[in-house]
């Protein structure tokens, strides 16, 4: 039996205080230590870092470690060093003396892991010197920056290929949390990795909620969100400079503790901020857009985009700075199609026509998420390249609060109709913003230039604003009523034959409600799994640590350990060692004192008991429903109908069916026999069984439109669980 897995286990517990792997780690290092090339592909919160910090620790030698910004590097080593590693980093933030007395360390084999920054690897003396330092390993984190197809593309990483002359039988370990395949393939060739082990964990982090919502009175829905969650750190992505220092002083101004960062800012000050945001003094940082990887805080409990990111890429890497320590998290995207016009307008001011047209296909994948009322998570997932197993994630607004369809035929029509009368009347194609114009009747040059105010669609759509017939086309897209074809470099719009067949035959069309704000942005309730005061006083105690060290608070102890310890109240070494995240050199330097603390703490309040502990959002259940929702619920239980939920609830029956579906997805029982006569639950059932479950427009349509389409998701959603519990899968009435 090979004892090396037994051994990496012991150095994890040993150094990290963790009794198991997350999934690939241990693959990727032990295929490190036979001297594979290795790339590995993580979620960020996945322990990416560890895979090339505990193979340091399995090898002598030094692990040089290229990291592209500076500001992570003391957070990084300052862990390592808590946990009793060797570890240093070289930049131009030291002192040249204690950059020279560290260079003779490294000589002297005093460290085990040296983090640099890519344009010092390439210095000329830097090369020299490594030669001399027993390098074993090359670590090249966020190694996506190497392709221009990544959302951070660093003309540097490519000059790191240098490295393979200086070292040639040395492995590399290349690391990143986002890529696609393009993305993929381009650091695999750039660094000249030789027949790599490759390692791609799922992009999924299950810990998170996504939402969006409409960008109605902006910053009052952000002080509201940042009001809910009075004791918990976060990051608001903005997209302007202007924007994080403006909003950072108005969330000061109404007593929330924020501070901004930006690339505009002196270097001093944006270390000092991070610093504040790392030590738990500053609450809420306002960032820009592209901001993103220099923040290794592992209890960012929420992320909310201000602005529109100009890629899925960067929504995704920088929603995943939330809930690095594996605790529920929450993210919210403010939405408005005025913030795609500022970003097609910044697109538009780019020279290279190849940069633009790539920039603009990432930007509409990023609307269409932002649009779409289907599962946040299967999106995100599906743009990597990765499906979500489940029908319904019950942690995104359009699982757990599904978006009511309505009858838009004429709409569509009318849509439909003006994108073919401008072809028919000009002879070209136009884009969706033009037809929107047409429709509401807008004055412009080239409106008038090509007589189009003479159409009989024009102005047809004055019922609606611009913005809502851009959303309403971007949705025909999505149905296959509309494509996008190239004219000369710009992408415009037809009407797809299966779009002229349902205008001809005057089908339905069915189209999704728009998003509509919301009045208050409250945080979900959970239930109570630790001693919330104990953790409050560990916590006050953690910072007073900290700062006596100058070191961020979550290097002495994640928030995990922290509610571990108040769920455990542990008063033994032996207790204290079960905590997560704690190794023998914490025991040693910390065990005491927090032990101490909990003992005091109990001496004046009772011992509270849990129930088994969940460190990450339920997958489904009543607990994660709002509390309209709860309270639909609740009256349908009692037998009343939709219509009289409505009627007692002040809502829409579209709503209440609303309601009942995100019950359904969330694992909630409920009876179709108040919902649909037998009679029509036995036509469901033959639709269904002819056109299957992913076709619910033919069900509809072959039912003419008799059954409510909500009811028709409600009962398919219900069959669809019986049919994943049952041996046969058939549909059964309930």
């Amino acid at each position: 039996m090979n004892p090396e897995p037994l051994n990496l286990l012991s150095l994890l517990k040993q150094h990290f205080g963790y009794t198991s792997f997350r999934p690939l780690q241990e693959e990727i290092i032990r295929d490190s230590l036979a001297g594979k090339d290795v790339f590995a592909l993580l979620p960020t919160g996945g322990g990416k870092s560890l895979c090339f910090q505990l193979r340091a620790l399995a090898r002598p030698g030094l692990t040089l470690v290229i990291s592209p910004l500076i500001s992570l590097m003391k957070d990084q080593v300052d862990q390592l060093r808590v946990n009793g590693i060797a570890a240093t980093f070289l930049n131009s933030s030291l002192h040249p003396h204690e950059a020279q007395e560290r260079i003779r360390d490294l000589r002297n084999g005093v460290y085990r892991l040296l983090y640099v920054a890519p344009e010092r690897a390439m210095l000329s003396s830097f090369l020299d010197d490594i030669k001399n330092w027993r390098v074993n390993l090359i670590a090249v984190d966020e190694a996506h920056c190497i392709s221009e197809w990544g959302h951070d593309f660093r003309p540097e990483y490519r000059q790191l290929l240098e490295l393979h002359r200086v070292l040639p039988t040395v492995p590399f370990m290349a690391l990143t949390a986002t890529a696609t395949q393009h993305v993929r393939d381009d650091i695999i060739t750039y660094l000249h990795l030789k027949t790599p082990s490759c390692y791609v964990a799922s992009f999924n982090r299950p810990n998170l909620s996504y939402k969006v919502l409409p960008k109605v009175d902006a910053y009052m829905q952000l002080l509201t969100f940042l009001r809910s969650r009075q004791h918990e750190s976060g990051i608001v992505y903005a997209q302007s400079r202007k924007s994080t220092e403006t909003l950072s002083e108005k969330l000061r101004m109404d007593g929330i503790v924020a501070a901004p960062y930006h690339a505009g800012m002196e270097a001093c000050d944006r270390t000092k901020n991070q610093d504040l945001f790392l030590r738990d003094e500053v609450r809420v940082i306002c960032a820009t857009i592209a901001f993103g990887m220099g923040i290794n805080k592992s209890n960012v409990r929420f992320v909310v985009h201000y602005d529109l990111p100009k890629n899925i890429e960067g929504y995704y890497q920088e929603t995943g700075r939330a809930g690095r320590d594996g605790l529920p998290s929450d993210c919210l995207l403010l939405f408005s199609g005025g913030d795609v016009v500022k970003q097609l307008h910044f697109i538009d001011e780019k020279e290279n026509a190849r940069e633009r047209s790539i920039a603009k296909a990432q930007l509409d994948q990023m609307v269409h998420y932002a649009e779409s009322a289907e599962c946040r998570r299967s999106l995100l997932l599906e743009y990597f390249g990765e499906q979500y197993p489940d029908p319904t994630c019950d942690a995104c607004d359009n699982c757990l609060m599904p978006r009511a369809m309505y009858d838009g035929t004429i709409d569509a029509q009318k849509f439909l109709s003006c994108v073919y009368r401008l072809k028919e009347k000009s002879g070209f194609n136009v884009g969706v913003r033009y037809v929107a114009e047409v429709l509401t009747g807008g004055d412009t040059e080239k409106i008038r230039k090509w007589n189009h105010q003479t159409l009989s669609t024009y102005g047809i759509g004055k019922d609606r604003t611009r913005e809502e017939w851009i959303s309403l086309g971007r949705e025909l897209l999505r149905l296959r009523l509309l494509r996008k074809i190239d004219a000369d470099g710009f992408p415009v719009i037809e009407v797809t034959p299966h779009g002229m067949e349902m205008v001809k035959q005057r089908k339905t069309i069915m189209l999704t409600k728009p998003l509509e704000p919301e009045k208050t942005l409250k945080a979900e309730q959970q239930v109570q799994e630790y001693d919330i005061q104990l953790f409050e006083t560990l916590r006050a105690l953690r910072k007073r640590l900290a700062d006596e060290r100058n070191v961020a608070a979550f290097v002495i102890f994640s928030d995990v350990a922290l509610r571990d310890m108040a769920r455990r109240y542990p008063a033994t070494e032996t207790e204290f060692k079960r905590i997560s995240g704690v190794g023998e050199k914490k025991l040693k330097d910390f065990g005491e004192v927090f032990m101490s603390e909990i003992g005091e703490y109990l001496r004046s309040h009772a011992r509270q008991e849990f129930a088994k502990e969940e460190t990450t959002r339920p997958t489904s259940g009543s607990k994660w429903l709002n509390e309209t929702t709860r309270a639909t619920l609740a009256l349908f239980r009692r037998g009343k109908t939709v219509a009289e939920i409505a009627a007692e609830r002040e809502l829409q029956a579209s709503t209440v069916r609303g309601h009942l579906l995100a019950a359904v997805n969330a694992e909630e029982e409920i009876d179709l026999d108040q919902l649909m006569t037998a009679e029509e639950q036995q036509q469901a059932v033959d639709a269904f069984a002819k056109f299957g479950f992913g076709n619910l427009t033919g069900v509809f349509e072959m039912l003419e439109e008799q059954i409510d389409y909500t009811t028709l998701r409600i009962f398919r959603a219900v069959n669809q669980k019986t049919a994943r519990n049952s041996q046969n899968g058939r549909m059964v009435k309930r």
